[in-house]
């Protein structure tokens, strides 16, 4: 697999995991065109309860360590659970809490980065 396709499968991995615990607006953020950006794409979601934000960013953990044997070079923000942050160094998952991502306004900060809204699977 060449890196494109890597990234691909595992922002796929991702969303998949997001989606099987029901996280809410999901959004990818493609950052790659922009200068002395800290990733290559951001996955943003939202979670309503610090259990959920929690379960959310097992999910991605294990699924992208159960299927593309991958783990995160860094992970934060498990003690409170308002804001996980799952580092993956190309791809990086940002789960919140709702209120948490309102204050953070993180679409507002990379207003400039290509932005694909997941539709919700129900």
């Amino acid at each position: 697999m060449n890196k494109t396709t890597e990234k691909q499968a595992l922002i796929d991995k991702i969303i998949e995991a997001l989606q099987d615990v029901k996280a809410e607006d999901i959004m990818i953020f493609d950052l790659s065109n922009i200068e002395n950006s800290v990733a290559e794409t951001f996955v943003i979601c939202s979670g309503n309860s610090n259990t959920q934000v929690s379960a959310l960013a097992g999910a991605v953990e294990k699924k992208v360590r159960n299927e593309l044997q991958d783990r995160p070079w860094h992970v934060e923000g498990t003690e409170n659970a308002l804001w996980i942050l799952v580092d993956y160094v190309t791809v990086v998952v940002h789960i919140f809490q709702k209120q948490t991502r309102e204050y953070y306004d993180i679409e507002e900060l990379w207003g400039d980065a290509k932005i694909t809204k997941v539709e919700n699977v129900i």
